[in-house]
């Protein structure tokens, strides 16, 4: 993949943006396919029986987590591997509930597949977020809207007209809810983690942020790529088994925010009705950051590359946008 070179990250060379190849399957190709046939009608079965009746229904918490385990274990995703920052393996039960996100904490999840929203809904049913390099606030977005994202063009800002809302207003509208946001902006392909959105610092100052990071064995089920439907629905039903490994660091907390009595949300400032990009692009999200937001941002990006045991790169969305139109060009 020399001729893209200039997609790779100068300091260490990681390439963020490149498909992870499939390992041949030799002389178990016929056992692939057969357990490509078998799954595939059940896992999309399974997928329209969830999105279009039964997150509808009064089923309660446990039957929505219940039926995402469900989509979860057709293709075999069987096998989790949890670690949670300071906690012995086996000990997590006996350890305060304090140590895993909560109501009014905030997820700060990588982004490298559509797994990523459905495991975070089957465990801590979140508030979805897509976040933008251009701003500072975040769209709230379903679970099905979280799983397309990720095989989608990545943007540089939302649509005209798309409400948005900084995650202390968030927050405080929903206060038994988890708030999840991918602050990447946009999928990779594990190895690395992208330059940081500025999202997060419109976190309150009382709530947590849990980075957490969510690496797949065979690492093939990541879509750095978009649109690449067939390619993620032959790797995630073709193999036997696979394993989502899930570290979740210590908490953070956003220190660039003033004191709860003198912080002044953004909502305060703009009414529902102007909630839109019209009105809330610019101002300070195209100004740069001060060196308290910078020194949150680095800690939740160094916490992300230190559990993912990857490096940070100088890459982000604009990097990505090009990428995507090279590789699209070569496939034609």
């Amino acid at each position: 993949m020399e001729k893209y070179s200039q997609y790779r990250d100068r300091a260490s060379g990681i390439a963020p943006f490149l498909p992870v190849p499939t390992a041949s399957a030799g002389i178990y190709y016929p056992v692939h396919l057969f357990l490509f046939f078998i799954r595939l009608p059940l896992l999309l079965a399974a997928i329209l029986t969830y999105f279009l009746f039964l997150q509808w229904l009064a089923i309660g918490s446990l039957g929505k987590k219940a039926s995402l385990w469900l989509i979860l274990g057709v293709p075999g995703i069987w096998w989790i591997d949890l670690q949670v920052d300071g906690v012995k393996k086996g000990s997590l039960a006996q350890q305060p509930k304090s140590r895993v996100p909560q109501p009014q904490s905030i997820i700060a999840c990588s982004s490298t597949s559509p797994i990523d929203a459905l495991y975070l809904a089957a465990i801590f049913d979140p508030i979805f977020t897509t976040s933008y390099p251009s701003t500072r606030l975040v769209q709230p977005i379903s679970l099905l809207q979280a799983v397309l994202s990720a095989f989608s063009q990545p943007r540089i800002e939302p649509d005209v007209g798309t409400c948005l809302i900084d995650l202390e207003t968030l927050v405080r509208r929903h206060p038994n809810r988890v708030i999840a946001v991918f602050p990447e902006c946009t999928t990779s392909n594990g190895r690395g983690i992208l330059s940081l959105s500025q999202s997060l610092l419109t976190a309150p100052r009382t709530s947590k942020i849990f980075p957490i990071n969510l690496r797949y064995t065979p690492a093939d089920i990541t879509t750095p790529v978009p649109a690449s439907y067939s390619t993620f629905l032959w790797n995630l039903t073709s193999q036997p088994t696979h394993c989502i490994r899930v570290r979740i660091a210590e908490s953070l907390h956003n220190t660039s925010r003033p004191p709860a009595k003198d912080s002044v949300s953004l909502e305060s400032v703009h009414d529902d009705t102007a909630s839109s990009t019209d009105t809330l692009l610019g101002s300070e999200d195209a100004e740069g950051m001060n060196a308290a937001e910078k020194i949150v941002l680095n800690k939740v990006g160094e916490a992300l590359a230190r559990l993912g045991r990857v490096k940070r790169v100088g890459l982000g969305v604009e990097d990505k946008i090009r990428f995507v139109d090279a590789w699209s060009r070569r496939r034609r």
